[in-house]
Formats: structure tokens, C-alpha cells, sequence
């Protein structure tokens, strides 16, 4: 889809691509025939997918019920232990879903959440990024703020106890997704960047920038009003809370609005 969408509708830029990768159109039916075998396990009765043939069959122990001895577990228990258990380093299943997430309903993702974050250890600095984005986007609120801080302070407090071997540039970038994907809500729909933002209880606001498409925008949102300024000199549309909203070139917008919080 990727390649078609790209071939047809800058086709300058894929004839560079191509030449520059050496892609050639057979690498298509190849990725085709991967992509239509692949294997995706899913327990018909808690209609989740499964992390891995057998993981069912584990004990599932929530991770809350581990000693803080313990943790992290990857520098405390042998290596043979951990993959016997049911805990899990990191987004797995939600990190696929993460990136295929408008093929999943709010439901599909709101089970699988509920079911694989209890197990989880987040002993990785890709874990609680992902975690606070899909919290964001099936409205735990919550647990978004929460992953959100455990991202932002994961090497100020030494939360795996391996900041010495140096810090985790991941989170650093996944604490902004976690506020312009996440609070923020920013996804890209049919070419267009999209937002539906709310502000954690303990905020009073918070703002971004983002380049798209040769515009710059700058957010702003408060409580009840929400500030645009497009910095660039071309004009902007964007999806605001599923209603289109015009920003001219060199203009800044407010709208008043109540924004949720968590």
C-alpha cells in the first residue's frame, strides 16, 4: 500500500527511492507472500491475541506482585526463568497494534491493554511511551499521565538501574510522543494531521510544534481555548476533534473549547 501510495502520487520521489535502494516491483509479490502468511495466534474466549504459542499456559502472575527485591527481574533472575514466566520486557502485541492501530476497534485495543499491561515489567525505554499513547487513545487517562512520567524520569530516577550505562535517548523521544501522540492525539488520516487533545488533571497546559507538509504549526492548549499559530508561509488544514479547521499562512487561531482531563 506504502509503495503504491507513494509511486502514485510522487512519482519523482519514488523513482529516487527506488534507485537509491535498488527496489525492484518483483520485491513486492515477495513482501505480499510474507505479509499473507504471517501468524497472529488469538485466544478465541478473550478474543486477545496471544504473545506466544504456550503463554496461556503460564502462570500469569501480575508484575505488581513482585518484589521490589526482585526488580528488575533481567538483572536479578536467570535468564531461563524469565522466559518461563509470563512477564514481558516491553510493548510486544501492543506495540504491533501501536502501528497498525486504525485496524483495531477501540475494544480490540482496550482488551488487549487490560489483559498484556499487568504483565508487563516496562523494563525497556520503549515500554511506557507506546503504553501512555494507547492509554490516550482508549481514554485511560490515568494510566496515560502515569506512563508519561514513568517515560519522562526514567533516567532522572534510575527506575531499571542502568542509567550509568548511559541514557536512554528512546525515552527522551518517547516522553514528546507521549504528549504530542497521546494527550495531544495527533495521528495522520488521508493526508492530514488529525487531533483530539485533552490535559492531564495536574497541567494547567502544555504546547508543541509540528513541521507538516511545509507548514509550521505551534499548539497551544489550555483548559478552555486552544491557540494555533501557523509560522510558515503557507496555509494549513487539519482535523481538530473530527472537524476541519483552516490556519492561513502567518496566522494564529483560538478556539474555545473545554479540553478533558485526565
Amino acid at each position: 500500500e506504502s509503495n503504491d501510495f507513494i509511486k502514485e502520487k510522487y512519482p519523482e520521489n519514488f523513482k529516487t527511492l527506488a534507485e537509491k535502494t535498488k527496489f525492484e516491483e518483483k520485491e513486492i509479490n515477495h513482501w505480499k507472500e510474507i505479509s499473507e502468511n504471517m501468524y497472529f495466534p488469538y485466544d478465541e474466549k478473550r478474543k486477545i491475541f496471544i504473545q506466544q504459542d504456550g503463554f496461556l499456559d503460564k502462570e500469569l502472575k501480575p508484575a505488581s506482585e513482585l518484589s521490589h527485591l526482585e526488580r528488575p527481574i533481567h538483572q536479578n533472575w536467570s535468564w531461563d526463568r524469565i522466559l518461563r514466566s509470563c512477564y514481558i520486557k516491553q510493548a510486544d502485541v501492543l506495540q504491533g497494534i501501536y502501528f497498525f492501530e486504525e485496524d483495531y476497534e477501540l475494544d480490540t485495543i482496550r482488551r488487549n491493554f487490560d489483559f498484556y499491561e499487568p504483565f508487563t515489567v516496562h523494563e525497556s525505554s520503549l515500554s511506557s511511551c507506546v503504553h501512555s499513547i494507547l492509554a490516550s487513545k482508549i481514554g485511560n487517562e490515568k494510566h496515560a499521565y502515569d506512563f508519561y512520567l514513568n517515560a519522562a524520569r526514567l533516567d532522572l530516577d534510575d527506575y531499571n538501574n542502568d542509567t550509568e550505562d548511559g541514557l536512554h535517548i528512546t525515552s527522551m523521544g518517547g516522553t514528546w510522543m507521549t504528549i504530542v501522540k497521546g494527550f495531544a492525539g495527533m495521528r495522520i488520516k488521508n493526508d492530514k494531521l488529525n487531533f483530539s487533545p485533552f490535559i492531564p488533571k495536574k497541567w494547567k497546559s502544555y504546547s508543541f510544534k509540528i513541521g507538516f507538509r511545509k507548514a509550521w504549526l505551534k499548539f497551544e492548549i489550555f483548559r478552555n481555548e486552544m491557540k494555533i499559530a501557523n509560522e510558515s508561509d503557507f496555509d494549513a488544514e487539519i482535523i481538530l476533534f473530527d472537524k476541519i479547521q483552516k490556519i492561513r499562512k502567518k496566522e494564529i487561531i483560538k478556539i474555545q473549547s473545554t479540553v478533558g482531563n485526565a
